[in-house]
Order: structure tokens, then sequence, then C-alpha cells
């Protein structure tokens, strides 16, 4: 059997390709596939089947365009109800590529459509079993049940599901199975995957916390507590999906715009996205912008800041940066970039802006201060569980998801330091408390790490904002 694993670090998801005696099978693609083709082309296969394990919320498949462009047939499990030809499978059905047997195992409770794939090659009956589980299995974790609520599902139901597809279905599964998930550490679609890429039926009963022997009641009560949040793209992406996405090619090429075209974009609801780095920002920045650099999970927090259809307007150092950013943000359904903006040196490659400045201070900056005024907040904007195991004495947690419709619970008179894990959200955070009148907002560098690092006192359990 011929294996090869994509992970794709911004969006925590690996796709797969495998394939035997020529033929090729391709699992759970991201948007762009041009990868998978020419793998294919230099392993001499030919993709016969695109597979995808369920319909993803939190990013758009290349399914439709790789089957386009390879004549390959689409494989969903029969209950997405995907809108284009497609192979409809069922439990038990059974896909041959090769000597490969892929048989199919219906394993709702991420999504109701939910399948699972285990592989085994005839050619090498010795060889452990493949199963690649989608989002139903994750390393270290289980998928999360709560994502197909608008579908009229309720997150009780499907975590009921789920109990049942573990424990009728995979834990009956031979221990040395190997496991590949669709998903990483750093995935919205669990609460606490693992960095390992890959692991087995028994490893995971061993060790995975959902696994552990319980009673269905409390399995149930168990998955759906602490979920973190539910970003706004998510079902956008599921219908992208379900109806296929047209080729990146169909995308329109954004243009370099000049001030008075941005300006009046701007007037008409546009936003502008600034993917440089947070001291690039703070040193100078086109008032109003957002700020989500290109150095981090880029199209997720994009996705949750930026409604799904506002025209974008990005602001970048160079054109590459435009145009990673176009594919990123094309990879999680947001494709209304309508232009860009290059900062040179010393200006804007087009004047006039209204150009706004902001602060960056160190952890020890950040301690002093806080000794000696009152006046100072801060603001720790990483999800409540992270908050909630270590933070800095008197530190507020309003996760980043949130901090745009709870701007009224900051006090205005008073000066805001934004902290998150390493700086790469608290960044985002400066830049929404910019766009709601906030003047004297500082973002710390390093983050709660480096403040730890320091030696610093850490807490727990802080009240909420009153």
């Amino acid at each position: 059997m011929y294996f090869k694993q994509f992970y794709l670090g911004c969006l925590a998801h690996a796709s797969y390709l495998i394939g035997s005696q020529g033929v090729g099978v391709v699992i759970d693609p991201q948007r762009d596939v041009d990868q998978y083709i020419e793998e294919a082309r230099k392993q001499e296969l030919q993709i016969k089947y695109v597979i995808e394990t369920h319909l993803h919320a939190d990013f758009v498949s290349g399914h439709r365009e790789l089957a386009e462009r390879t004549g390959a047939e689409i494989v969903f499990g029969a209950k997405a109800n995907a809108k284009f030809p497609h192979v409809a499978t069922k439990h038990g059905d059974l896909l041959k590529a090769g000597s490969l047997e892929m048989k199919v195992l219906e394993t709702p409770g991420h999504t109701p459509e939910s399948i699972c794939v285990l592989v085994t090659d005839t050619s090498n009956p010795d060889a452990p079993a493949k199963l690649f589980s989608g989002d139903t299995l994750f390393i270290g974790d289980i998928g999360r049940p709560d994502l197909v609520a608008v579908k009229g599902h309720s997150a009780e139901e499907m975590a009921a599901s789920m109990y049942e597809s573990l424990n009728q279905i995979l834990l009956k599964l031979d221990d040395q199975v190997e496991v590949y998930p669709a998903h990483g550490a750093g995935s919205l679609c669990g609460k606490s995957l693992s960095a390992e890429k890959s692991s087995t039926i028994g490893r995971e009963k061993k060790f995975n916390y959902a696994l552990q022997p319980m009673s269905k009641e409390a399995f149930i009560a168990m998955l759906i507590a602490d979920q973190p949040e539910v970003p706004a793209y998510f079902p956008k992406d599921v219908e992208m999906n379900q109806t296929g996405a047209s080729p990146l090619s169909a995308l329109p090429k954004p243009q370099l715009m000049q001030a008075a075209e941005v300006i009046k974009e701007l007037q008409r609801g546009a936003v502008v996205l600034d993917v440089r780095d947070a001291s690039k920002f703070a040193e100078g920045h086109i008032r109003g912008s957002y700020n989500i650099s290109l150095s981090g999970q880029f199209a997720s927090w994009a996705g949750t800041i930026i409604e799904v259809g506002t025209p974008v307007i990005l602001t970048a150092d160079d054109f590459a940066q435009v145009e990673e950013a176009v594919m990123r943000l094309a990879r999680i359904g947001i494709e209304s970039v309508i232009g860009f903006q290059c900062k040179t040196e010393n200006e804007w490659c087009t004047q006039p802006f209204d150009i706004e400045r902001s602060q960056l201070i160190s952890v020890n900056s950040l301690n002093e201060r806080m000794s000696k005024s009152e006046q100072l907040l801060v603001i720790d904007v990483r999800r409540e569980g992270e908050f909630s195991a270590e933070h800095i004495s008197g530190a507020v947690n309003i996760p980043l998801a949130e901090l745009s419709t709870r701007l009224s619970e900051i006090p205005q008179d008073k000066e805001v330091a934004v902290i998150c894990a390493g700086g790469y959200r608290s960044s985002i955070g400066v830049s929404l408390l910019l766009r709601g009148n906030f003047s004297k907002v500082v973002n710390v560098i390093g983050g709660f790490s480096a403040w730890k690092k320091a030696g610093y006192t850490v807490v727990s359990k802080e009240p909420a904002l009153a």
C-alpha cells in the first residue's frame, strides 16, 4: 500500500492519499488540490475515489474540483445528501482500489452522515488495517456533537449517537488498527486534540479520556460540556461542501487599490484585514483595520471575526502575502477579497490614509505598570479553560471569539493591556478594541507564556468582569 498524510497546520487538518497497483484514493482533501494530483502523478496512481468522511464545517473541501480534474468518483455517507453526482455509501459497503479493500463504517455522532473507512491490503494480510476516522475519533479526543443544531439535531442526540458509534463499532476493532483522523491539535472540531498525527485503537482505548468505560448518560454529559466556540463560518462551509465549491482558478484576482477606492469601499461596508505581524501593525496601520497575522491560525480566526461575504481589502507587506491570504481565506469559504494595499518601507503605497498606531509592551513592563497603576485593566483573551487553569491575578477573561460583542463591559477610562498565550490572539484583540474606539490599548508581547517564564505570580479561578 502506498500511503501519505498531508497536514495543513493552519487548519490542523489532515488529508490522505493511499494507493495500490496504479489506483489511488484521496481522503478528506483540502480545497487546493494540486498537491494530490502531483503526488499521484509521481507515484503513477490514477485517482479513482475522493472519499469524504462527512460534510466538513471548518474548511471547504476540494472534492468537486479534484473529481473534475481526475475523473474520480466522490464518495460520501448516504446521509450527506450531497447535491452533485457521488457514490452514497452505507454501513458495510466495500470499495476497492488495486489490492486495497475499503470498508465503510457509519459512525454518526459528530454529524449524522459521518463515516469512517477501514482499509486493509489484501496483498499484505499481516499488516495492520488503517482506520481513516474523520472527525469521529481523534488522537486523544473525539468529535464534538454540537455543530448540527441548525439541522434539527440536538447536541444530546448526537452525543448519544457518538456513544453507540464508539462502543458498538470502533472499540470492537483490533487494538493494532492504526488510526488516522482528519484533525489534530488546534482544531475546533473537538476540545482537547493531541498534537500526534496517528495512533492505534489500543492506544486510544488506554489514553483517550472519551473512550474510558462510563454510562451513556455520563458520556453525554461529559461530551457536551466545555466545548469551544463555534465560528460563524462553520454552517456556510457545510453548505459549500454539500453543493461543491467552485475551482480556485475561478475566483477573481484582487487588485491593488488606490486610497480613494479603499475609502469608498469602506463606506460601502468593506473591512480592511491587515495580515502583517503584530509589530508592523503596531508601527502603523489603516485606522479600523483588523489585524490577523498570517503567522498563526489565520483562516480560522478570520472566519470567526469577519462575516462570510463581507468585502475584504487586504493590507500586506507584499503581493506574496496577498496571494497566501487569498488562498487561506478561500480554504474556509471567504471568497470576497476585492483588493489590497501594500506597505512600503517608509509609507503606504498610496496616500492619504488615516494611520493609527498602537503599543507593544513586555511582560516586565506589564508587571511594573500593574504595581503602579490602578487604571490598568488586563484583558485575557484566551479561552475559558485556558484562563481557568492559570492566569495573572486580577486579569479579566473575555475570550477572543466573544470580545466584539462584550466591549460594553470594558471601562473606556482605563488603559487596557491585552494578553493571550503567546501574543497572536492578543494582537487580534487589540485591533478589535481599537475598532471599538478604545484609545489606550497595549499588546503584551509573548503573552502568558512569557509572563510565567519570567517567574511572575500566577493564580487560578478569578471572578468574571462585573
